[in-house]
């Protein structure tokens, strides 16, 4: 969820009733400990500040406790650490899944310095802040021996919820994601900590599956699902309004532009409708028109363009 998850589309999903946790996009922490000029749009914590995950992601283990250390102290629920991103450029760098294919001993030792970084930062009244896991199964030669032995090694040292998005390193999107190993994982350490379920949830119908697979999870984690539907956590509850579909992509824009700097316009308005113009009869025709769009401005007159033309795609 990078260039996405942040608090404009916090908002847009909040408009709509919100979820449970927002897990902010990763940010990295040898650039947030050097404070540059981006770093202050990573701590936006809207609209719901009390429910805000930092999400962390980094190859140093020092510069990760040291990160996790200030996130700690701000306001949120907790510090995710990643180690399920498998994207190239960050995989390459020895962060997200790298810190599971490298040898424990080193996972060990960064997991204990965060935990007690943070122990440390509620030393002054604070309450402590959750310490959580998102992972994947691991590389293509992973074993379940040595899948489940690395995440006893993560409760062990103080882990309090994991989140598996269970495909390997390499499995791409279009292979089925194997929610056995949350249900696994979730019977493994029921009654200990929390288990939530990632992974090709997109709408009430594959909620339902995923579910009907892994019932003992706690919680299921939705990322580009909900960039396409923002109100899709409203769905799966079973909530059923109208939806303006022109309003929502109008507000997200307005947010966009109080809540980014100028120089993220573009490639945050090109990230969210990649995702949102799939909702429509004409989609690829309106998602290359506002992909093209040089300035919010544009981006607006592009969306109601879009809408005069095809009225009955407004309203849900």
């Amino acid at each position: 969820m990078a260039t996405l998850s942040h608090e404009a589309f916090r908002r847009c999903v909040a408009r709509f009733g919100g979820c449970d946790e927002y897990f902010t996009e990763m940010i990295n922490a040898s650039s947030l400990l050097n404070m540059g000029p981006w770093e202050k749009f990573y701590l936006m914590s809207g609209p719901e500040p009390e429910k805000i995950v930092w999400q962390v992601t980094g190859n140093k283990a020092d510069a990760m406790a040291e990160a996790a250390a200030f996130l700690a102290e701000r306001e949120g629920r907790g510090i995710d650490l990643n180690m399920g991103c498998s994207a190239p450029q960050i995989a390459n760098t020895g962060a997200g899944i790298s810190w599971m294919t490298k040898p424990i001993a080193e996972t060990r030792a960064m997991v204990q310095g965060v935990k007690s970084a943070i122990a440390n930062a509620a030393k002054d009244g604070m309450t402590e802040k959750r310490l959580s896991v998102k992972l994947r199964l691991g590389a293509e030669d992973f074993t379940d021996q040595g899948f489940f032995s690395f995440c006893d090694m993560l409760v062990d040292e103080g882990v309090e919820l994991l989140t598996l998005h269970p495909r390997t390193k390499k499995e791409k999107y279009r292979q089925k994601p194997r929610y056995q190993y949350v249900e696994a994982l979730a019977q493994k350490y029921s009654g200990r900590i929390p288990v939530y379920l990632n992974g090709a949830v997109c709408d009430k119908t594959t909620y339902d599956g995923a579910m009907q697979v892994s019932p003992h999870a706690s919680g299921v984690m939705i990322a580009r699902a909900a960039a396409q539907k923002p109100w899709l956590f409203a769905e799966i509850r079973g909530r059923k309004e109208k939806i303006d579909c022109e309003q929502a992509a109008l507000h997200f824009i307005d947010d966009l532009e109080a809540c980014q700097p100028p120089e993220f316009y573009k490639t945050r308005l090109q990230r969210f409708f990649a995702y949102y113009c799939d909702n429509f009869s004409f989609g690829h025709w309106f998602k290359t028109q506002m992909l093209n769009a040089t300035s919010p401005d544009q981006s607006r007159e592009r969306v109601r363009e879009y809408f005069a033309k095809c009225p009955e795609d407004r309203m849900r």
